[in-house]
């Protein structure tokens, strides 16, 4: 039995040669999947940014970045140049950055935790950043010094060390984390119905609702930079570990066997995963779905090595939520819908169909 690291990557080497064809098609083609997804990504993106009330073909929306990138002037007036450069651009591309960062993260909880039902909020990261949130909203934590992304921020980081302090004290195990991330999640979500029960009025409770649900209303530059840097640094960590995480495939006293420090490497993904869910969700809200049915989508198309997963994932989740995005501020124009309700209204019914043909394909 090989011990050395090359060994932890999932191949077939024990399949028929007709299996070993495909494994070997498909981690070819990962590449060439990967730029065409780049490609969908930013046509998605123009395509978006002239969706909406206003009328804006992509020509417009190119002039408006380019003039605000040193270009010549757009010509557009100042509505219109404000519509895309102040209003769609960012929340576009804050969809974009949500999406990818959840998918990638996923991917990592779903191998490290072996739970196909692990997505990015397990760790009660999500329940922890709506009570902060609920906080600075409702009951004006912070002295007014506090912004409800920051309050958000600091809810999940506090999630988070607890989840750490319990799966420490009961034993650091896999399923210790699971079942921690768990109590986690029902206690901050019983904290956040206390608070928003006995002290928030209707509207308040409303506006709450709303954040709860997922919402990229208000999104600005500044959100799109500290997502896209932390999702950045996310992307260098979780790919740098992308062997690991095969490792990680066939369990944990097969890892340690492989080489790898098993404490150390999942204390590190999930502080990385843990802190780009707490930065992604602050700033968007608790978008669901994402993170559950994109990994097992990518994955039932390009095979279960996570370099290939990681360089799928990130795209397919930002084009998926560019769109979902999309719908959620347009199909019931000029009232808007939480782009929460529209992922789970998808994410569902394309779950039970990935589950349908993983169980036709084994």
């Amino acid at each position: 039995m090989a011990t050395s690291s090359r060994g932890a990557t999932a191949r077939p080497d024990g399949a028929s040669p007709s299996a070993r064809a495909g494994f070997r098609s498909s981690r070819a083609l990962a590449p060439v999947a990967a730029v065409g997804g780049i490609v969908l990504l930013c046509a998605s993106v123009a395509l978006a940014l002239t969706i909406g009330p206003a009328d804006i073909r992509v020509a417009d929306a190119w002039s408006v970045v380019a003039s605000h990138l040193g270009g010549d002037p757009s010509g557009l007036s100042a509505i219109r140049d404000g519509i895309v450069w102040d209003l769609r651009l960012p929340r576009t591309l804050l969809a974009a950055v949500c999406g990818a960062g959840l998918a990638v993260c996923g991917v990592v909880m779903q191998s490290l935790l072996r739970n196909p039902l692990a997505d990015p909020f397990v760790l009660g990261v999500s329940s922890g950043a709506s009570t902060g949130a609920v906080a600075v909203v409702v009951l004006g934590a912070g002295g007014g010094l506090l912004s409800v992304t920051g309050g958000a921020f600091l809810g999940a980081l506090c999630s988070f060390a607890l989840v750490l302090l319990l799966s420490h004290t009961l034993g650091g195990s896999t399923d210790r984390v699971v079942l921690a991330g768990v109590a986690a999640m029902q206690l901050f979500s019983a904290l956040t119905s206390f608070v928003v029960m006995t002290a928030a009025d209707a509207e308040t409770t409303r506006g709450v609702l709303f954040w709860l649900l997922g919402s990229l209303t208000g999104a600005g530059w500044t959100d799109v930079g500290v997502c896209a840097a932390v999702l950045a640094v996310g992307l260098a960590v979780c790919g740098g570990h992308a062997r690991t995480l095969d490792a990680f495939a066939f369990g944990e006293d097969a890892a340690a066997t492989l080489g790898v420090s098993v404490t150390r490497t999942r204390l590190v993904l999930l502080s990385v995963t843990a802190l780009l869910t707490a930065v992604l969700v602050s700033s968007a809200g608790a978008i669901g779905f994402v993170g559950l049915v994109l990994p097992h989508a990518i994955q039932a198309l390009a095979g279960p090595g996570h370099a290939r997963l990681l360089l799928l994932a990130a795209p397919a989740g930002a084009v998926f939520l560019v769109w979902a995005d999309t719908l959620a501020r347009t199909v019931l124009d000029p009232q808007e819908v939480p782009v929460g309700v529209v992922t789970s209204l998808i994410g569902v019914p394309a779950f039970v169909a990935v589950l349908y043909r993983t169980r036709s394909t084994r």
